[in-house]
């Protein structure tokens, strides 16, 4: 599909964006400024809004207005934004989505306050709902927004493990990508689900879809950040390397390596004084193993996967099931 196929969905995503940013800023425009203006700087610089569009449709799937959705969906932007704050400090990150990151702007220390207030935020928005669905329903959907964090935080420190490491397996991989990927898209649906009462079997199957999609788009990701531009990657080409990343793409390439091939990576994946000079040529070295072909086609099976969980849900709403598989296809493509 071209990205023309994707017009009635990304005006549909423009909708849903906008009446979640209305919630967002609802919780957001207060005082002190300094701490609230450092904690909307990444909301405010844009973003895909992937995670609500996902609850919305989700939702919708099984009868949930999308005045409720909207809600939700801040809940899950909410948290996902404080995860890229705290992330950006850790990776020592100057730039994200095309910005000064929030520590660069404001301080390393304003910026874990502004990360922090994020977190009980988004549990201040999923709050707001406790008039409009049934408690059940609602302590079902806290519960999933739990295990996303402690998921999404387990990830992280996988992924900090690993850059010390040469010896990361697929296997390895593929878990820490599930964790600080996969989960909070998993955790999106399956809300959008809870609140809307779907069936245990219907949230096993959103479960298996969001798995296959949200590493299916991880490994797009990676991809991106070696072979891609800055202006598509909204950061430092080269970012992922630098930090010394251990993506299935480098993963694989020191699979094929000869040990002196394999020495001249170590020597730069992970030193944040190499040169860009010295970056590009371990990404050549790494495409040159077949690296990019084999992520792509990795990405191919874990779609499918995905996929096909999806399509044998039973929904309410078959639109926003169709919408929802247009979202798998748009944000697992080559070229968006």
């Amino acid at each position: 599909m071209g990205l023309s196929d994707f017009n009635a969905l990304l005006s549909y995503a423009k909708y849903v964006s906008s009446h979640v940013e209305e919630v967002i800023y609802d919780l957001l425009n207060k005082e002190p400024q300094k701490l609230y203006d450092a904690s909307k700087h990444l909301i405010k610089a844009g973003g895909k809004r992937l995670r609500p569009l996902a609850l919305v449709l989700s939702g919708r799937m099984y009868g949930l207005p999308e005045n409720l959705g909207f809600i939700a969906g801040a809940a899950v932007e909410i948290l996902h934004n404080f995860t890229l704050v705290h992330d950006d400090i850790m990776d020592k990150d100057t730039f994200r989505r095309g910005v000064p990151t929030v520590h660069v702007l404001y301080g390393v220390d304003m910026a874990i306050l502004a990360g922090d207030t994020l977190f009980a935020k988004a549990y201040e928005a999923l709050g707001l709902l406790e008039r409009y669905v049934p408690a059940e329903r609602l302590v079902k959907a806290f519960k999933e927004l739990t295990w996303a964090a402690v998921t999404v935080a387990e990830g992280q420190a996988l992924d900090m493990d690993f850059e010390g490491r040469m010896d990361v397996s697929l296997e390895e991989y593929l878990t820490m990508i599930y964790k600080k990927t996969a989960a909070l898209f998993k955790a999106s649906l399956n809300i959008g689900a809870l609140l809307a009462g779907a069936p245990e079997k219907e949230l096993k199957l959103l479960s298996e879809f969001a798995e296959g999609v949200g590493i299916a788009f991880q490994i797009r990701d990676d991809v991106l950040g070696l072979v891609g531009d800055e202006k598509t990657l909204g950061k430092p080409i080269y970012s992922d390397l630098r930090e010394g990343k251990k993506t299935v793409l480098v993963i694989y390439a020191l699979s094929k390596l000869s040990n002196e091939e394999k020495e001249r990576i170590s020597k730069v994946l992970g030193n944040r004084s190499a040169s860009v000079e010295e970056l590009r040529k371990v990404a050549e070295l790494i495409i040159s193993t077949g690296a990019v072909d084999y992520a792509e086609k990795l990405a191919d099976e874990y779609l499918s996967r995905g996929l096909n969980a999806l399509n044998m849900t039973n929904p309410q709403d078959f639109e926003a099931k169709e919408m929802l598989k247009n979202l798998a296809l748009y944000v697992t493509s080559r070229t968006y």
